[in-house]
């Protein structure tokens, strides 16, 4: 008996975080789905999901925001709503809402924390520059929960490699995600209301039209990025 009270306890905390882990991704998928955004691709993990989307990288910030806001948002008013339907698992509802929530909220690339901080870094740095500094904060971010930790278990070693891998992942593919940027600017016609002289191609931001100053002479941003791209 006492056995079968495990298994059921279990299965009991099992579907309550993952159910906390899926409203959490419903509030990104609905949010993104209103703004007329599809949805790549939801991964589920032990503490938490990331979900891809078929953005353009030089939409506007605050679309993006706004989805990534809607996560944690969902996620309480579900928390709330939750804890009044299963009053008897309060305790375990809010250990595993709170858990989930900090943990997402980590500034650490690309867990949503890490995507908010680098979307305000957007707003003030240049894009790259931005990626490349979550990068920085998100592995310094790693090493002070690893050094924070009294007890070492396996699970957060688990976790740790987790999250060590997802950045890495991320800063590999840096170079590859900028020129797409750049690339977006060829492709389409975008007409951001603020514009910044630069004199270095890796110095765009995501929300301002751009000179680029080179030899002595300032291009417009398309006609230096077809050049570049088209090797004229």
């Amino acid at each position: 008996m006492g056995l079968i009270t495990i298994i059921i306890g279990s299965f009991k905390e099992y579907i309550i975080l993952n159910t906390i882990i899926i409203i959490h991704e419903l509030g990104h998928f609905m949010t993104a789905k209103i703004l007329g955004i599809n949805v790549k691709y939801i991964y589920i993990y032990p503490l938490g999901g990331i979900s891809k989307f078929n953005m353009l990288l030089n939409d506007y910030i605050w679309k993006e925001l706004l989805i990534l806001l809607a996560g944690p948002l969902t996620q309480n008013i579900a928390y709330i709503i939750l804890i009044n339907i299963f009053y008897r698992d309060r305790e375990v509802i809010l250990i595993y809402h709170l858990s989930i929530l900090i943990f997402n909220l980590l500034p650490i690339y690309p867990l949503d924390g890490g995507r908010i901080v680098n979307l305000l870094f957007n707003i003030f740095i240049p894009y790259k520059k931005s990626l490349q500094l979550i990068v920085k904060i998100s592995y310094i971010t790693t090493l002070i929960i690893f050094i924070i930790q009294k007890n070492i278990t396996i699970n957060i070693i688990v976790m740790l490699l987790f999250l060590l891998i997802l950045i890495h992942k991320e800063e590999g593919k840096i170079n590859f995600i900028y020129n797409k940027f750049l690339l977006e600017r060829v492709m389409n016609n975008y007409n951001f209301k603020r514009r910044k002289k630069i004199n270095n191609i890796n110095n765009f931001y995501r929300s301002k039209t751009h000179l680029i100053k080179e030899n002595g002479k300032y291009y417009e941003e398309k006609e230096y990025l077809i050049k570049k791209y088209h090797g004229i």
